[in-house]
């Protein structure tokens, strides 16, 4: 006899048939939903939208054309067009702090081992500052689409978020104003075909090793410079997943629960270019409230029920580690391999540990972290929110159009005077 149960709905089980918005254009109702009901009925999830559209496009056009200004720089002094683009890539982290403090707001928790001991404080208004130096690789499990928004927002706690460089997806190349205005920013766009990759990698890197001496050029020799890796590639979903499995039974390896299997190519080859110019490699290891084991994010945490809904997750935990370059065998690809898998490993530990305890553990220094559930716990970590140290730094974003506009108004003034005097005095002429 067939069972009736399925026909039946939990009281507390939420509705949602909406795409992914943000990763996939299709999705499966995964309920409940880990924030609960939606909090905002459709009207206002409308206006919502809007204002989001209408802040965040202006922005992205205004950052965009101050960039087209300031192209010609390149032509006559390097340095000052390097701390343009700078300037310029310090509005776009300001504009997406603005859009996850005013949309998004959601408590942030950051802890790490005793290698980052010191380096991570909380001011006295309750806001995030690190200590982190002025050039380093960061690497990252990818979790969702919103964790460069996070780990961006970091470099800004750092006063690093005009000096971070991004390796991405080629295909985000062609997104109007946001993919132009990345190549303005000197990020680096993957094919994931390495024939193609690597001149294009080897040539950006070179340039981040390069030295200027203009404005926003740091205390060092070199530049200051944070590099944003992702090593799994792509986020977390159940397409990914089957790619990292397959993946795994070539490898002759297990596959992973909480994360895709990293990939050690483009990372290494960062390394080996950048050998005596980087120091550290700081590794975040990202997890997101109400994920449920098995479970994928962007199933949960789309544009709209992120930005729209009012159903941001209700924490987003940051670990934080970092290896001396020193340390890792950049020169052997075998074992820089195994390296990278034991990092992931223990990453995969830290994960299991915060599914079962619901934070990370506070690490101390020797702990072995693929433990998971079983490594002993700390006390201790920052919870914080993203958002501006001045509601006025969001001001900030348009100056550059300011500056132009009133440029250009004086200089038509001052046409308008010039053509008006010069007619007026033929004029005179004629008439005497």
């Amino acid at each position: 006899m067939a069972s009736n149960t399925s026909d039946q709905k939990s009281p507390n089980v939420v509705q949602e048939l909406s795409p992914d918005l943000g990763a996939s254009l299709t999705r499966k109702p995964a309920e409940p939903h880990p924030t609960g009901r939606v909090k905002y009925n459709g009207f206002v999830q409308f206006v919502r939208m809007l204002l989001f559209i209408t802040w965040f496009n202006a922005c992205c056009v205004n950052i965009h054309i101050t960039q087209m200004f300031g192209a010609p720089l390149y032509f006559f002094n390097k340095d000052w067009y390097h701390a343009y683009m700078a300037i310029t890539k310090q509005s776009f982290a300001l504009l997406i702090t603005t859009i996850t403090q005013w949309f998004s707001p959601t408590v942030i928790r950051v802890s790490g081992d005793q290698s980052v001991r010191g380096q991570i404080k909380q001011n006295k208004d309750g806001r995030l500052e690190t200590d982190f130096p002025e050039r380093l690789i960061m690497i990252a499990n990818h979790q969702l689409y919103t964790d460069f928004i996070y780990l961006w927002w970091i470099s800004y706690t750092n006063k690093m978020h005009g000096h971070i460089y991004i390796i991405l997806k080629e295909s985000l190349k062609w997104v109007p104003f946001i993919g132009p205005g990345m190549m303005f920013y000197g990020f680096v766009f993957m094919a994931r075909n390495w024939t193609k990759d690597k001149p294009r990698l080897k040539h950006r890197l070179k340039q981040l090793k390069g030295r200027h001496s203009g404005p926003l050029s740091g205390s060092q020799d070199l530049d200051p410079m944070w590099l944003m890796i992702f090593p799994e590639g792509t986020n977390l979903s159940a397409n990914t997943r089957k790619g990292s499995a397959k993946w795994a039974a070539k490898q002759g390896i297990n596959d992973l629960q909480h994360q895709l299997l990293p990939r050690s190519t483009g990372f290494q080859f960062c390394l080996q270019e950048l050998k005596g110019t980087v120091d550290w490699v700081y590794d975040c290891t990202t997890a997101y409230e109400g994920i449920p084991r098995g479970g994928y994010g962007q199933d949960y945490f789309t544009l709209r029920s992120t930005y729209f809904q009012g159903r941001p997750p209700k924490s987003v935990n940051l670990y934080w580690r970092r290896f001396p370059v020193s340390s890792i065998p950049v020169d052997d690809v075998k074992a820089f391999e195994q390296w990278v898998n034991k990092v992931w490993l223990e990453k995969e530990g830290l994960l299991e540990y915060y599914v079962q305890n619901g934070r990370f553990p506070d690490a101390d220094e020797g702990q072995d972290l693929s433990k998971g559930a079983d490594a002993p716990k700390g006390a201790g970590f920052i919870e914080t929110e993203v958002r501006l140290a001045h509601w006025y730094e969001s001001g900030s974003i348009f100056i550059f159009m300011a500056v132009y506009a009133l440029i250009a108004n004086i200089l038509a003034k001052v046409w308008n005077f010039v053509i008006y005097e010069t007619m007026a005095g033929v004029a005179v002429k004629a008439a005497t």
